[in-house]
């Protein structure tokens, strides 16, 4: 990593490595208790995910606008997500829809072995693709395409995030998910969804819902 790149991962003022401390102590004392979640959050630059004039802002507990009419989830709900997504276990493969601008995909790069994330807008994508190179990280395939109808018939998933809402799980994504696989994702309406994690144990599928949350919508098409 150049001296260049080393100096704009660590920040400074209130985009700094101490800043980002900062948020990791307050994600402990919001109930964020998976360390190996905890320590994802601290190593990843979430400032350099962010427009330059918003960097002062990267580590508020909030969401920020990426463009197209998308945000980058604020902290506490991705550091839930992932923390929900593991529920203390391994994670082998990933998937993320709705990858915006890379942030998650970063965070869950130290957390699985493999990540896939889909993003349907292709400035988005391409700009997370060229974020995450910079950064070195290398667990990451994006790809822009309509995250609705992702298929596979030979990978299936231990670990599905989905940063969108709706008011009901896309059957296709169930077929995704390996046998005890989880799914994180955001259920209700467009104005206030529950997150939810989906367990898989053979064919029965089981639903929890922990904290309110507000997404964009699960859009379909590709732009």
């Amino acid at each position: 990593m150049s001296s260049t790149l080393s100096r704009s991962v660590a920040g400074i003022g209130m985009a700094s490595e101490r800043t980002r401390l900062r948020m990791v102590a307050r994600l402990r004392e919001q109930g964020i208790t998976d360390e190996v979640v905890l320590s994802a959050m601290a190593q990843v630059p979430r400032h350099l995910f962010v427009e330059e004039a918003l960097a002062s802002r990267a580590y508020e507990d909030t969401a920020l606008p990426i463009g197209f009419g998308q945000t980058i989830s604020q902290p506490y709900v991705v550091a839930r997500s992932c923390q929900l997504a593991r529920s203390g276990k391994p994670i082998e493969l990933a998937l993320e829809i709705g990858g915006g601008c890379g942030y998650q995909a970063a965070v869950l790069a130290r957390l699985a072995r493999e990540v896939y994330t889909i993003e349907r807008i292709g400035a988005l994508a391409a700009k997370a693709r060229q974020t995450l190179s910079s950064l070195g990280v290398n667990n990451v395939k994006v790809r822009n395409a309509d995250g609705r109808e992702a298929t596979s018939n030979v990978v299936l998933f231990d670990a599905i995030l989905v940063a969108a809402g709706g008011a009901t799980v896309p059957p296709n994504l169930l077929t995704l998910m390996a046998d005890g696989g989880r799914m994180v994702i955001p259920l209700g309406s467009p104005e206030r969804q529950r997150l939810t994690l989906v367990t898989r144990n053979g064919d029965n599928f089981q639903q929890q819902a922990f904290d309110d949350v507000v997404f964009v919508p699960l859009k379909s098409g590709q732009e």
